[in-house]
């Protein structure tokens, strides 16, 4: 496992699920440092996983702590001079946000990240059909919305 290409995925993933660079890139060194703790004895099936899970659980601890503080929307920061891919980005982040949070994982983790199937099993305890099942049925919903929105297949 190729720790340097993990540590981007994990800051991404925990980005995705806080909205906050810098929450997300303590959390990511916080997952980091209780991997190489807890985790260095792992063989390669298990340790990204393990790495994920720490990540999630330190990204729900957060939550918990912010339990009383409102909720902030994030921001979403605007370019001098938006080009017509980052406005597509933007549609596309848009229609994305409409499906139920643990389908936005699912999305993430499988094609931002990369992720195999297995791996997406372990870290959100779903089984093998359920996680392809959501993900199709997701997949078909974003295809679907994204032509309302005039994108072509």
């Amino acid at each position: 496992m190729d720790l340097e290409e993990q540590y981007d995925k994990i800051y991404r993933y925990c980005y995705f699920r806080l909205c906050d660079r810098h929450l997300a890139q303590d959390v990511t060194q916080e997952a980091f440092l209780r991997f190489y703790r807890q985790g260095s004895g792992l063989d390669n099936r298990k340790a990204l996983p393990y790495l994920y899970t720490i990540a999630k659980n330190l990204c729900i601890d957060v939550f918990r702590k912010q339990a009383a503080a409102p909720i902030e929307e994030p921001e979403i920061e605007a370019a001098s001079d938006p080009s017509e891919e980052w406005i597509d980005a933007l549609v596309v982040r848009s229609v994305v946000s409409k499906l139920p949070k643990e389908e936005q994982e699912l999305l993430f983790l499988r094609y931002a990240n990369a992720l195999p199937i297995n791996a997406i099993c372990k870290i959100t305890g779903l089984s093998r059909f359920a996680v392809r099942r959501k993900l199709s049925k997701s997949l078909k919903w974003l295809k679907e919305e994204l032509k309302k929105e005039g994108f072509s297949e």
